[in-house]
């Protein structure tokens, strides 16, 4: 109607620039900072058994090709389930670290849905009656930045249900066939369903990460997020108001990584999208790691009717069977309180903490080399394995798990730095060497190198007099105010000595040469 008037008074050019200025200057109203993002995940945790859920497959990851299917896992007529007690165990245990309210009675349902590694064209899981519900998972989220303060937050758990994975569906490009694996088909998932109280990515990231920890201690799950063992759907919406906005569903993410870049995209591009004043779709998304995007995948705006209904062929799970008192016995000292131990034993902070115990590896080797020397400085084998250790494994593309170095090869570095033996440019060049030189120790790398570190105050003395005779113009901007020239000298005696003079030494006695020069 409005349009319409305007078409009775103005040229059409004159409604649309009319009409464009009015979009312009709506879109220049937008106030980011008046929404919110909200992030809720679903994560998908394999269970760890020799057997899968309801038969005696195998679970190995790497078999050949459909070689681990039981007739029940590929739904010939006739065949039944028979539950495994050990992935019920592996569920209680993982709820009662979650502290989950865990139901006496459950019950199973079938969810109808017709996909081609789907043989049975059913799962069989417990959306109504589930095995725990409303527990919680505090973690602590740091920031890349070390100027942000990192914070504590807690996610609530709405419910964990057991049910059935899937099977695979590989896609042949080159045949252009689509061929089915159902090895995975049937084996044990953890649904742990989280209530939407997440903010960005960032924290949806550190809550996988603080779930992976407690997996790698309970053994209920491996965690290989790479072998699909861990898998996060995450739901993201925006809104400026009390009511939840609409949301998508981003799927299987299968990193850390993964998750923190696709919740933080998606939210960008919901933004965007109210910005330019267009419509949030309900949808699934998936997210696309080469162009660092989600795309869409289906709509979800007709609700999909998944025919659920009881499960006939098994009766209501009733935990009365197990020895929840036993269980509890079986759970061993979680993340959190390893985290506090740190940091009241060692002094480290909370950043500090929570980046090392992110790499269970480097924790392992922090705990050997602190133990077998206590006197060694807590700060100096952090920086050396976190930072020194992680570069030259991250170069070389090695996994810290994949690393054949041991510990005391990292706590001897530590002693040559603690004893003022090398310098930290020395100590690099010994962390790099150790990987080709494996029969050799850093003090034997040292000496063959000529890499001890010259602190002998004298000789430092001498190398700071030559170096201000040698560049008396550097000297003279040093005491006109040019105080970045100190850089320049030091950077000389660098290069004089091949790297290996004392830098804080060197320093020290520049500033006093040149103060009284």
């Amino acid at each position: 109607m409005y349009v319409r008037k305007l078409l009775m008074k103005h040229t059409l050019q004159q409604v649309l620039n009319r009409l464009k200025l009015s979009r312009n200057k709506s879109m220049k109203t937008f106030d980011k900072n008046k929404w919110k993002s909200v992030v809720g995940l679903e994560i998908h945790a394999q269970i760890s058994s020799e057997s899968k859920l309801f038969s005696a497959a195998g679970t190995k990851f790497d078999a050949v090709v459909n070689s681990q299917v039981a007739l029940f896992d590929a739904a010939i007529p006739g065949t039944l389930p028979s539950i495994n007690e050990k992935c019920v165990e592996a569920a209680i245990l993982t709820a009662l670290v979650l502290e989950c309210n865990i139901n006496t009675v459950s019950s199973f349902d079938r969810k109808h849905y017709f996909y081609a590694d789907m043989p049975a064209g059913y799962q069989i899981t417990q959306q109504f009656h589930p095995l725990a519900e409303n527990g919680q998972l505090t973690f602590h989220v740091i920031h890349e930045n070390i100027n942000k303060v990192p914070y504590s937050k807690t996610s609530l758990i709405k419910q964990i249900q057991l049910e059935q994975d899937s099977g695979r569906t590989i896609h042949d490009d080159f045949s252009k066939t689509s061929l089915i694996d159902l090895n995975r088909a049937g084996t044990g998932l953890m649904e742990l369903v989280f209530e939407p109280d997440l903010c960005n990515g960032l924290e949806a990231s550190a809550l996988v990460r603080e779930l992976l920890l407690i997996f790698e201690r309970i053994k209920t799950c491996s965690g290989r997020m790479e072998e699909g063992a861990l898998r996060v759907d995450a739901n993201v919406s925006i809104t400026d108001s009390d009511q939840l906005g609409t949301r998508t569903e981003i799927k299987n993410l299968g990193s850390v990584r993964a998750v923190q870049l696709a919740v933080d995209y998606e939210i960008f591009r919901q933004l965007n999208l109210v910005k330019e004043e267009k419509e949030v779709v309900n949808e699934t998304r998936g997210w696309d790691s080469v162009a660092n995007k989600t795309v869409s995948m289906r709509d979800k705006e007709v609700l999909q009717d998944y025919r659920f209904m009881p499960e006939p062929n098994l009766l209501p799970l009733n935990l009365n069977m197990f020895d929840i008192n036993k269980l509890q016995t079986k759970i061993p000292e979680l993340p959190t309180v390893t985290r506090n131990n740190i940091m009241s034993k060692y002094g480290l902070n909370i950043r500090k903490t929570t980046i090392l115990m992110n790499e269970p590896v480097l924790l392992s080797m922090f705990f050997e080399i602190m133990n077998y020397d206590t006197f060694r400085n807590p700060s100096r084998v952090w920086n050396v394995l976190t930072i020194e250790f992680m570069t030259e494994l991250n170069k070389r593309s090695i996994e810290p798990k994949q690393s054949e170095i041991p510990s005391s090869i990292i706590g001897e570095i530590v002693d040559l730095l603690d004893n003022k033996l090398v310098n930290l440019v020395h100590a690099r060049k010994i962390i790099s060497k150790i990987f080709d030189e494996k029969n050799k120790s850093p003090s034997q790398i040292v000496k063959e190198n000529n890499w001890e570190q010259i602190s002998d105050i004298e000789e430092i003395d001498k190398l700071c007099k030559e170096i201000m005779l040698e560049y008396p113009k550097a000297v003279k901007d040093y005491r006109r105010g040019k105080v970045q020239a100190i850089q320049f000298l030091i950077n000389h005696i660098a290069k004089k000595t091949n790297d290996r003079a004392n830098f804080g030494l060197v320093s020290k006695k520049l500033e006093e040469f040149l103060k009284n020069y």
